[in-house]
């Protein structure tokens, strides 16, 4: 694999990128300002996330990815632009790129993926399912006849896969992530608390004082905002215990998925997760207590991998070399107008 070629994980909260032989090089909110007096974009990325709940009433906050799938394709393709070339400065030579997508991606959507790489310059654009990404940057060895699970929690969705001999067996999806758990601790806040918080602090609520499971943690966090009472700005102490019902609710719909597939895996492959446990992987993974609430729901051994923030990076980056023993969730999505320059011997970026 070139040096230059890269694994885009194309997240709802940040896109992260990778080469097999540096690991992550690039990691950015996934986020931009618009200025819709004159349709520019003014900031991109961290300095755009600083402008949430501060911006003036002109500036638009734009979250162009939601459950991990394209909503405004201006905005994610000025992204994706942005950060390849920040990383492929070269123009001499058009990288390879291969791209997570949650495992339930239909056509359309993987198509507007696959426009907006090739916009940033890419010369071959691969499609690699999140679970079966993470499961290789999280160092499993997904070829041999066995039977693993991932449990992949993003930013807007959470991808669950089984996988055995290089593919996926079973899969599912569902929109339920990171970003939900911040809405529902937020409205929390404002029903029991009357008291509107920002995204930013309920993130911070759900890092540092949520927990999935009762007695394993607890702590409090004073958090400021606008009071529904008086209309003016308050604070209020909130506490682990306070967020139990809004967390494991969510955390339940994610069990249910789980148990979905497991229970419609084959019997054989079934035995091989009962005895090797399931594997967690994304930011959402790191939730306090998580582990231990999918354990005892599931009745297996759930751990959380090493470095879960980038493995579907990683493992992105890990499948352009990989590839050619993956039997599914991995293909080649370039457009047959490409692939025939590809195959021409005119073109100076043809072959590998």
């Amino acid at each position: 694999m070139k040096q230059q070629d890269i694994g885009i994980d194309l997240g709802t909260t940040s896109i992260i990128i990778a080469t097999e032989q540096q690991g992550v090089v690039f990691a950015q909110p996934t986020i931009g300002a618009l200025d819709t007096r004159s349709g520019s974009i003014v900031a991109v990325g961290e300095k755009a996330l600083r402008m949430v709940g501060r911006a003036p009433s002109h500036i638009e906050l734009v979250r162009p990815l939601r459950d991990g799938v394209i909503q405004d394709h201006r905005m994610t393709n000025e992204l994706i632009v942005r950060y390849v070339n920040e990383v492929c400065r070269s123009r001499l030579y058009k990288p390879r790129v291969s791209v997570c997508v949650p495992a339930a991606i239909t056509g359309i959507e993987a198509d507007a993926v696959v426009e907006s790489v090739i916009a940033a310059g890419a010369r071959q654009v691969y499609l690699v399912d999140e679970p079966v990404a993470a499961a290789l940057g999280a160092g499993l060895d997904i070829r041999a006849p066995r039977g693993c699970m991932v449990v992949d929690i993003g930013g807007g969705s959470t991808d669950i896969a089984v996988i055995s001999m290089g593919g996926r067996v079973r899969a599912a999806s569902v929109p339920v992530a990171g970003n939900a758990f911040d809405t529902c601790i937020a409205q929390y806040v404002q029903e029991k608390c009357n008291l509107a918080i920002g995204p930013l602090t309920a993130e911070a609520l759900k890092k540092k004082v949520a927990c999935c499971t009762r007695s394993e943690f607890e702590g409090v966090m004073e958090v400021r905002g606008h009071s529904w009472e008086t209309n003016l700005p308050a604070r209020r102490l909130i506490c682990t215990s306070d967020l139990y019902a809004p967390v494991q609710e969510l955390a339940r719909r994610i069990v249910d998925a789980a148990r979905s597939v497991l229970e419609s895996t084959p019997p054989e492959l079934a035995a091989d997760i009962a005895r090797t446990g399931v594997l967690l992987t994304g930011g959402g993974s790191l939730l306090r207590g998580l582990p231990a609430f999918l354990a005892g729901e599931l009745h297996v051994d759930v751990a959380i991998a090493p470095d879960p923030l980038n493995c579907v990076a990683r493992g992105a980056a890990i499948s352009l070399s990989e590839g050619k023993f993956l039997s599914a969730g991995f293909r080649d999505a370039t457009p047959k107008v490409w692939r025939s320059r590809l195959r021409s011997k005119s073109d100076p970026f043809a072959g590998d």
